[in-house]
């Protein structure tokens, strides 16, 4: 059994409580009605400079609540475990906070993915030019595979367009993508000169990547057009501002309350897409009501949150949920496939009917992006990689068509391409690329020059009649 497989048979609480104000409530007003009520000491994300707090700020008081989400994050104290009790009590939603994962294959079935991966390349390589294709061939066989220079899932979700009839205009320029991860590797050749906000929401760590999955995240959603040193191209919104919050420690491992500051941040930074590819398993029915609110204000203030649905499944014989906090109704869960278009393996899928659904599909098998140094790049598995695929195409569609929020989130389920696989398991499809049509002109050959009507003459000689 993997360590993923054995994470999934429980969950971990940090001692730490979130709470959910009251719908509409004003920050200030519910600091002081709970300071009040309960005698904690509560202040607001409005009182640091861009709603940026550290884990040490938080430890200094009682709690803090995110302005943009009106979500409190409260801190383990004994003194005060009444007064969170008597919250729960009141009209508010009290919830533990919970302990959440970098969610990626490093285990030994990376090896089997690898192997698969080559094989299906070679059959595909085969295909293309191993013998004569008829013109019955042609007409049959979907082009949706370039044959150079770009990852499978850059071709596969037309990043890179196969055919010469339509190209992508669209680089995510104007747009902010914010990457909660394990933070990113600035020293990486391939971001050199180009800007990056940062924030670490870690305690006692900055937000240089000391992991390698933040940095491989942000490659596939952000990453350059092109690298002197990568072996394809892996980047997709390459023109977008990248904002990095660092959620989760140099383990991988973080927290709820330090996810939703980093939303919070994103937010207020006027991100548009954040990326999330974390989670802690669901060994229960139901989804956290703070998260699910968080996503809703979200998507009301213009913010797509994608998520990956989680790494717990062994199929066929084993399918669990979608991972916390994917499996919120208002978070873009996705799932992962391989270059045959099969669910992968690792894949969670959706097990209720009326929530914790897989929204779309991602690239999420052997997918080639960026890492920390020395490595510089690697191809790894997981829904961790699917969702920077989204992410990164959401950031197109949003500069191709100034869409967000909801708006944003149904035209990525729109233009899904639609696979032969339980929607359950894939959502809508395997997302997609903007992409335009490409005008051709006709060859411009020369025109004839007229000396006299009767004897037209063109640059290569005399035409007889």
């Amino acid at each position: 059994m993997s360590k993923n497989l054995k994470k999934a048979e429980q969950v971990e609480y940090t001692g730490k409580y979130l709470v959910l104000l009251p719908e509409g409530a004003n920050t200030a007003d519910s600091i002081s009605s709970i300071n009040q009520d309960s005698g904690l000491n509560l202040k607001s994300s409005l009182d640091f400079e861009n709603e940026f707090f550290t884990m040490k700020d938080l430890e200094d008081t009682d709690g803090i609540i995110l302005d943009k989400l009106g979500i409190a994050i409260l801190n383990e104290k004994p003194a005060v475990e009444n007064s969170i009790s008597s919250l729960g009590e009141s009209s508010m939603i009290v919830e533990k906070e919970r302990v959440v994962y970098a969610i990626h294959m490093l285990d030994d079935t990376t090896q089997k993915y690898v192997e698969g991966y080559r094989d299906a390349v070679n059959q595909f390589t085969e295909m293309l030019v191993g013998s004569p294709l008829n013109e019955e061939d042609y007409t049959s066989m979907e082009a949706d595979i370039e044959s150079v220079g770009s990852t499978w899932g850059l071709k596969a979700t037309k990043v890179t367009p196969s055919t010469v009839l339509s190209y992508n205009p669209y680089t995510g320029a104007g747009i902010k993508v914010a990457i909660l991860d394990t933070g990113f590797d600035f020293s990486h050749p391939d971001f050199s000169g180009r800007p990056i906000v940062q924030q670490s929401f870690v305690s006692g760590q900055a937000s240089q990547d000391g992991h390698g999955h933040g940095t491989h995240c942000t490659g596939t959603a952000c990453g350059p057009l092109s690298s002197v040193s990568a072996s394809e191209r892996y980047g997709i919104a390459y023109g977008s501002q990248i904002y990095i919050g660092k959620v989760l420690n140099n383990l991988g491992k973080g927290a709820d309350g330090g996810i939703l500051a980093g939303i919070n941040w994103a937010i207020a930074n006027g991100c548009s897409v954040v990326s999330m590819s974390l989670g802690a398993p669901t060994v229960n029915s139901g989804f956290s009501a703070v998260f699910e609110t968080a996503a809703a204000r979200a998507l009301s203030l213009g913010t797509l949150i994608v998520a990956a649905a989680g790494n717990d499944s062994a199929r066929p014989g084993l399918i669990r949920p979608v991972s916390h906090p994917a499996n919120c109704p208002s978070i873009m869960a996705v799932g992962a496939v391989d270059i045959n278009m099969n669910v992968a393996a690792f894949s969670n899928g959706g097990q209720f009917l009326t929530y914790g659904a897989v929204d779309i599909a991602g690239p999420g098998v052997n997918v080639y992006s960026s890492t920390k140094l020395p490595g510089k790049y690697a191809a790894w598995n997981g829904t961790s990689m699917a969702t920077p695929h989204v992410a990164g195409i959401a950031a197109l569609w949003a500069q191709a068509t100034g869409l967000r929020g909801m708006n944003l989130w149904n035209k990525l389920i729109a233009t899904a391409k639609a696979l032969p696989q339980p929607k359950r398991d894939v959502g809508a499809g395997l997302v997609q690329a903007p992409t335009k049509l490409r005008l051709l002109r006709p060859f411009p050959f020369p025109k004839p020059i007229l000396i006299n009507p009767k004897f037209p003459i063109d640059p290569i000689g005399p035409i007889e009649k």
